[in-house]
């Protein structure tokens, strides 16, 4: 298992390599321009910079801040609405007109009227974060939950097993992979709206760090922060679904489908 765990690994990183050999040749061989295409050691040397006056940190913060609050906020909302609707069918047909209207909504749209009535500050980036995360989590909640095989259900009401009882120990174990899935769907989405919104709307963050520096004329930072980006956002994703295979080992394979989104 291990070995098999070990080659994916590998067979994952030989395109990233390739793409990264492509970038130190080009660059070294002066194929394309440097400001089109900064090279590796521009890149390098203004995240070294970055580092060393502490900007990059402060931009970093920030948007993990805005990740995770926006994030937590969204589950304590998606995820008991999604057991609400997923145990009683009945209550759904009241909720879905709404909720499909909202869903099909882009948040980054909101982000006018939520700075009209928030002003710049954090309220709407987190609002924005909020909208991103909510469905991710809620669908695959309700699913889960929704799916939870019946038989299970009436061999626990053999056994003598009654509402919270029967919730506990039947249906929140089979629907917990769906909701996994969901929570890592929900902070792959809150990565893509915040960095919207802080392009938009900050005067902080990953995302404004990339728009100030595509307005002075800096490259080498606007793939600092593209880079800043994606490796923190595989991080994170990373060690989610570690603790989750830790703490919660029925939650199926690294490969298991992305659910529904």
């Amino acid at each position: 298992m291990r070995m098999a765990i070990h080659t994916r690994t590998l067979k994952g990183l030989i395109l990233p390599g390739i793409i990264i050999a492509i970038w130190v040749s080009g660059a070294g061989l002066s194929i394309w321009n440097n400001y089109i295409i900064p090279s590796p050691a521009d890149v390098i040397g203004a995240g070294y910079k970055l580092l060393l006056s502490g900007a990059l940190i402060k931009h970093v913060l920030t948007s993990l801040y805005r990740v995770f609050a926006g994030f937590f906020a969204a589950f304590l909302l998606a995820f008991p609405l999604g057991i609400l609707l997923g145990m009683n069918a009945r209550y759904r047909e009241y909720f879905q007109g709404i909720l499909e209207f909202v869903r099909h909504v882009p948040p980054l749209a909101a982000l006018p009227m939520l700075i009209l009535w928030f002003g710049i500050g954090e309220w709407p980036k987190l609002l924005i974060v909020v909208l991103a995360t909510f469905f991710p989590i809620f669908l695959n909640t309700l699913h889960g939950v929704a799916s939870c095989d019946v038989k299970l259900i009436e061999v626990g009401k053999s056994f003598g097993l009654k509402g919270r009882e029967t919730f506990r120990r039947i249906v929140l174990p089979a629907a917990l992979p769906s909701v996994l899935v969901g929570m890592r769907l929900g902070l792959g989405y809150s990565w893509r709206a915040l960095v919207g919104a802080e392009l938009i709307a900050a005067s902080s963050g990953i995302g404004y760090m990339i728009l100030d520096a595509e307005q002075l004329a800096r490259p080498d930072i606007v793939v600092l922060g593209i880079l800043t980006i994606g490796i923190l956002g595989t991080v994170i994703d990373w060690l989610f679904f570690r603790l989750t295979k830790r703490f919660i080992p029925w939650n199926g394979d690294e490969d298991a489908s992305y659910g529904r989104g």
